[in-house]
């Protein structure tokens, strides 16, 4: 009986996390005059995806946002390996110098916005691509450094050493031995900074305008005078999910892997 209780507690648990996101779905396959209904499918369309797709171009806004996460993440990846293999080799900057690295993510992004605008206007960038690009990739940078940080020091240095004697420069033993022995915890890393690009809503909001907004921001226009459409949003909240949904079910041995390697010796 106690088995019995306890699966019935998972069970029960599960409920409670999957019943919100099943709501959703339904939401966005049913009219809007039928959205508030507390029947399961009182009636089936696909309305509300063609009105996002069609009037409210839905589809450049999931575009840019593939662009820019994409972007973000292989601007910020390169240096978030050279950064966090010479924190786990050579102990550059020692414990303060990681420390920094790591501080710069407890500043909470509301504060930094108003002088990235600033900055960004004065160069042109805002109500652009590559600016956003430029600055999901400075704020994925530490996260992405201490993720791969932990997986170089799981790589025995043997390997290094090995290449080394066979007349290689640490550069090389670098590039030709280290990189392709992490790639599952590039992988991993390349994955979760491009989830935290594709989810972030301050920085797009107040640097993007109508022709450069990203999904989160085109999520938050839904709203009307009339107040909010919520078919229409739950349309787009299914179109947003379906490409991380996607990433999660093919590279998740990779996040595993990628996150666990490191942590054991």
């Amino acid at each position: 009986m106690k088995r019995v209780w306890v699966h019935v507690g998972l069970i029960a648990f599960s409920a409670y996390i999957l019943l919100p996101i099943l709501w959703i779905i339904r939401t966005s396959f049913v009219p809007e005059s039928m959205s508030y209904s507390s029947s399961l499918m009182p009636g089936f369309t696909l309305d509300n995806f063609a009105a996002l797709l069609n009037r409210r171009n839905f589809g450049n806004s999931l575009l840019r946002s593939l662009i820019v996460s994409l972007g973000a993440t292989l601007i910020a990846l390169p240096f978030a390996a050279a950064t966090g293999f010479a924190f786990a080799r050579y102990r550059t900057g020692g414990n303060l110098g990681r420390f920094l690295v790591l501080a710069t993510q407890m500043l909470p992004a509301i504060v930094l916005v108003l002088p990235t605008f600033t900055i960004f206007r004065s160069l042109g960038l805002t109500n652009s691509i590559f600016g956003l690009m430029i600055v999901y990739a400075a704020l994925n940078l530490p996260f992405l450094t201490w993720i791969l940080m932990g997986f170089f020091e799981g790589i025995p240095v043997e390997l290094e050493w090995a290449a080394m004697i066979d007349g290689a420069n640490p550069w090389t033993a670098f590039w030709r031995v280290v990189i392709p022995v992490s790639l599952p915890g590039l992988a991993s890393a390349g994955i979760l900074g491009f989830i935290m690009a594709w989810n972030e809503f301050i920085f797009a909001l107040i640097l993007t305008g109508p022709a450069t907004a990203t999904v989160p921001v085109s999520l938050a226009a839904l709203q009307t005078q009339n107040g909010i459409r919520i078919a229409d949003v739950s349309a787009g909240v299914v179109l947003a999910v379906i490409p991380l949904a996607i990433i999660a079910r093919y590279a998740q041995r990779f996040i595993v892997s990628g996150l666990t390697f490191g942590a054991v010796k």
